[in-house]
């Protein structure tokens, strides 16, 4: 751990307002402040009391600023203490956009009265440029999407005004990889996909900017790129990028959770782990599925019933972390009439919140179904599990089809409207967990888990690289 020389460094990290980029801004505060850099995370209360708290050691130097949640000027349009993309109905999105946007005024005077080093932001807060540029303090984008969905996309010039018509004129223009990319590769988007990403990326919406816009905007001024991402992962994407943004791109690792430390008892909050775990005890090593599709992937009684079912015809013991979805009355609810019983003792459904690094640590689990965003494949694959993918929403269909492309994961198979089928999601569990048609593909998690798991690389090489970049790089003006 590189804390051998002391820093007066010190870095703003501004995530957009979603769990999905404020998870991994977290962790990269903790990455850097683990190699002497001081950084204030800024988000709203609601967001930062949500976080887990740094270890102890690392207190002085990470400070979690806490703006007070703009007030816009409808204020019915937000339910109160909804402050993250996950706390609203997605067609509401649009207005957490607009109350995000009013933090401009109080970021720039933090940025004012703490005169940092360095900004590090995410694709959304455009304005930050005019902040970089008004107090002369440079900024990086941090992209918590891989490599290969950010080189999908391409240079910001192909993102807005005529670039834009030639490179991305329609949904359809994504269900093949752009011609930029030269090698061959697979990381496209299904056309039910891109119907949806094209529509959230490239439509007007209240904010009065579009999400294209704001992205190609920060790319452009920016002084750097840092990616979530690795050399030993995706090193053809990561050497494309470079020529592709015109300005240096530095993988900062994968930033993996640390994993709960061997023969430690699990302390987990709530009753009903201990008897979850106890059960999971009794299970043969690597037999178990892990089933979970997060907070943000808002998914229909139908896709929840289906994935039930699939899970029933599989015959394979599972772990479900469901929880109750809005269109629930009660828990029960939210399965088929008759679920549980006719898989008790086989499965668990666990309703509400769930320990998920303790889960995939557990020895009794051998793959996951999950929708493939990026900080879960990170997550799963460092302990080696098999990857079964059902993606949903933005860059989770790019990496699934990189998860297959490199034997890393099966992809249930879709309808053209994306709907899927019980018989598919029990077909490609099989596949992954128990057939020997799939013993390469469990054979691959495992190598992959020397790369996604092993800390000392992420966090002394990747991590002390581009602390080597922000201690030496573009200086305060």
């Amino acid at each position: 751990m590189r804390v051998d020389w002391p820093s007066k460094m010190h870095v703003v990290m501004l995530p957009w307002s979603a769990f999905g980029h404020i998870i991994p801004f977290f962790q990269l505060s903790i990455a850097i402040a683990k190699a002497g850099i001081r950084v204030s995370l800024v988000s709203t209360p609601r967001n930062i009391q949500r976080l887990p708290k740094p270890q102890p050691n690392l207190s002085s130097l990470i400070k979690f600023v806490e703006l007070p949640f703009p007030i816009v000027e409808d204020g019915s349009v937000l339910p109160e203490g909804a402050e993250a993309t996950v706390d609203i109905p997605f067609e509401k999105i649009q207005y957490l956009k607009v109350a995000f946007d009013l933090l401009q005024q109080p970021l720039k005077q933090y940025v004012a009265e703490t005169s940092p080093d360095w900004i590090i932001v995410d694709f959304f807060p455009y304005w930050v440029t005019e902040v970089s540029r008004e107090y002369g303090v440079p900024f990086v984008y941090f992209s918590v999407f891989s490599a290969s969905t950010i080189a999908f996309l391409g240079p910001p010039y192909s993102l807005v005004g005529d670039g834009r018509m030639r490179d991305w004129p329609s949904p359809e223009s994504m269900t093949s990889p752009p011609e930029w990319i030269t090698f061959p590769s697979s990381v496209a988007l299904k056309d039910f996909e891109a119907k949806a990403v094209y529509t959230e990326f490239f439509t007007s919406n209240v904010s009065g900017a579009t999400t294209s816009a704001r992205y190609a905007k920060i790319i452009d001024s920016c002084e750097a790129v840092a990616v979530r991402s690795c050399v030993e992962y995706e090193g053809e994407y990561l050497n494309l990028l470079g020529n592709l943004m015109g300005k240096p791109v530095i993988p900062v690792g994968l930033l993996p959770p640390e994993k709960p430390a061997e023969g430690t008892e699990i302390q987990i909050p709530g009753g009903s782990w201990v008897g979850n775990f106890k059960w999971l005890n009794n299970q043969k090593p690597k037999s178990v599925v892990f089933v979970g599709f997060g907070s943000e992937c808002k998914l229909t009684k139908d896709q929840v019933h289906e994935i039930a079912y699939g899970l029933e015809l599989s015959e394979l013991p599972f772990l479900w972390a469901l929880r109750k979805p809005d269109w629930a009355v009660e828990d029960d609810d939210a399965v088929p009439s008759g679920f549980g019983d006719r898989t008790s003792g086989r499965g668990i459904v666990c309703k509400g919140w769930a320990p998920q690094m303790e889960i995939l640590a557990h020895p009794s689990i051998g793959g996951s179904l999950f929708h493939s965003g990026w900080g879960s494949v990170i997550e799963t694959l460092q302990f080696g599990h098999c990857l079964v993918v059902l993606p949903f929403i933005s860059d989770q269909g790019l990496n699934a089809r990189l998860l297959v492309e490199k034997g890393l994961g099966v992809e249930i198979k879709r309808g053209e409207d994306g709907s899927f089928r019980r018989e598919d999601i029990s077909k490609s569990l099989r596949l992954a967990m128990v057939s020997e048609e799939g013993e390469k593909l469990r054979m691959r998690a495992r190598e992959a888990a020397a790369i996604f798991g092993d800390q000392n690389l992420h966090q002394d090489h990747y991590i002390g690289g581009f602390v080597d970049y922000l201690k030496n790089g573009f200086a305060k003006q």
